[in-house]
């Protein structure tokens, strides 16, 4: 694989170059392949930090951190999202680490809530969170609610 570079920033310090890549990589996935009608423009962006996976020019991963009390009580990691051309290469758990320990240094060491697309479930399981809905249907496909609690 190669080198892999994390960056993080808030929506006013994204470069235009990376903010078009946001929305194409966003774009390829929720929307194209998922086959989902959605907006994704839903002002969250404008309040959040976004955390960018680079492997070259590629951008390779992204998510979405998103301040307490926008999607949920609690600070939420969301638009998690990996480029089709780098699939099962490990990228998506060093990406969520990395999201992880962002969302702590931006916000404290508090619980984290997701909403999860449902077949994802045992990935985000892997990490720590953990299923605190029942399945619930988001823009058509099957979702459930999880936290990551605090740990010592």
């Amino acid at each position: 694989m190669n080198e892999l570079t994390f960056i993080h920033k808030p929506f006013t310090e994204l470069t235009p170059h990376e903010l078009y890549a946001i929305l194409q990589l966003r774009s390829e996935v929720f929307v194209v392949e998922q086959n989902c009608v959605f907006l994704d423009a839903d002002d969250k962006d404008q309040v959040s930090i976004h955390v960018m996976c680079w492997q070259n020019e590629l951008l390779a991963g992204y998510t979405r951190l998103v301040p307490a009390g926008i999607a949920y009580d609690e600070p939420s990691i969301g638009r998690v999202v990996t480029s089709p051309k780098v699939r099962h290469a490990g990228i998506g758990k060093l990406l969520m680490n990395y999201s992880i320990r962002t969302t702590y240094d931006t916000w404290g060491k508090t619980t984290i809530t997701i909403g999860a697309q449902f077949y994802l479930r045992n990935f985000y399981t892997s990490l720590g969170f953990e299923q605190c809905s029942d399945i619930y249907l988001e823009d058509g496909i099957q979702h459930i609610k999880m936290f990551l609690a605090v740990t010592s």
